[in-house]
């Protein structure tokens, strides 16, 4: 008689984070996709840094987007939020704030704890390939067309 089970090793959120942080600094396929922490420094591994440049024979083609990933103390079983920083015209994302909205994002809206951060960042360009995001007119690059809060960020600052 054989009794037949079936055991699903959990890898602890910090080593999970640690393959990925190892996996992005040594480069992603073809170099179109890479991420990195925030700050070396940050014990908890929440602050990410994505980038992501343009796929061919879109508006998007040449363009370098980075984007923000925030890995909470549930990451992976929840997803990161992801926040383009400049603007982006997709309709996936918010055009006011840049973040990635699960709602229209499928890998986000359906997260799996298997699914990383290099599974996200190719996702968002395989996107900005498809018939609805390839042809959409896109913001102007450089400062005059930052969102609010990086406009907004100047006026902040007082001279004493």
């Amino acid at each position: 008689m054989t009794l037949k089970t079936s055991l699903k090793i959990i890898i602890p959120r910090n080593f999970r984070l640690l393959e990925e942080l190892e996996r992005g600094e040594k480069g992603i396929g073809d170099g179109t996709v890479s991420y990195g922490m925030d700050d070396a420094d940050d014990i908890y591994m929440r602050s990410w840094t994505g980038t992501i440049i343009g796929p061919p024979n879109t508006v998007h083609e040449g363009r370098i987007y980075q984007l923000k990933l925030f890995c909470d103390t549930d990451y992976p079983d929840k997803p990161p939020t992801v926040r383009f920083q400049a603007r982006v015209n997709m309709t996936c994302v918010n055009q006011e704030t840049g973040m990635v909205d699960p709602r229209r994002f499928p890998m986000l809206g359906n997260w799996k704890r298997e699914h990383t951060m290099e599974d996200i960042l190719i996702s968002l360009k395989k996107e900005m390939s498809t018939p609805q995001n390839r042809r959409l007119h896109q913001p102007h690059e450089g400062n005059d067309d930052q969102r609010v809060e990086q406009k907004g960020l100047a006026a902040r600052c007082v001279v004493m």
